[in-house]
């Protein structure tokens, strides 16, 4: 049986503002090495053996720990960043009937939860999670999703449901879409996660640092 939570989880050590998330941990070291410091480990169990996620896991962690101020989510594998010691963990609404929410809390990590719908982000709010991620804001190709794109009207209502928590903006955010998702927020508080802006632009790193600079105002 998961354990109850019975107080918040550890804050954020620092603002969200441009947040990749990318396929594996040669990614965020490279993301790190160019200045980005909340980034998110998606790196899926199709297709990898047990011993492939942990050394990705592992290998993410360790890059983190040698950036001063880095903020490392592990998406899902959240018994492996726990053995790890990651900073932070994302999950997803099926993951809270599964994983030791408890645990988690009580070893310091940080925990951010996926949100559709406002009575998932009741849910979640309802753990006291680092941050909140909303989405999908735009369609998104990269990820079958049963829900309809939430919009920038939308993004914003919710975002203010979700206080006190940061909020991070998710699904189909390019870097000529950033600014108005970013509008919609909370500078200096909430966040933009982005995918394929980053992993699939001719110059990567360029499409980093414009993240960077947009995020920054």
């Amino acid at each position: 049986m998961n354990s109850t939570p019975l107080a918040s989880f550890a804050p954020l050590t620092g603002p969200i503002g441009f947040y990749p998330v990318v396929h594996d941990a040669a990614w965020v070291r490279r993301l790190l090495g160019w200045g980005v410091r909340t980034v998110q480990l998606r790196f899926k169990a199709d297709g990898h053996t047990p011993a492939e996620i942990e050394r990705e896991v592992r290998a993410a962690v360790e890059a983190s720990r040698s950036v001063p101020g880095a903020q490392v989510f592990i998406n899902d594998h959240w018994q492996l960043a726990l053995a790890a010691g990651a900073y932070g963990v994302h999950l997803g609404q099926e993951d809270l009937d599964t994983a030791d929410i408890g645990a988690l809390r009580d070893a310091g990590l940080r925990l951010g939860l996926s949100t559709h719908t406002p009575d998932e982000l009741a849910r979640a709010q309802a753990v006291q999670p680092s941050y909140l991620a909303i989405g999908p804001v735009y369609p998104t190709t990269l990820k079958v999703m049963p829900y309809a794109p939430v919009g920038l009207e939308r993004l914003t209502a919710w975002a203010a449901l979700a206080a006190p928590y940061p909020v991070v903006a998710i699904g189909g955010i390019s870097l000529e879409r950033l600014p108005g998702v970013l509008a919609c927020l909370r500078g200096g508080v909430d966040g933009a996660a982005v995918v394929s802006a980053v992993t699939l632009a001719a110059d990567p790193q360029q499409a980093a640092l414009d993240g960077l600079r947009l995020a920054a105002g």
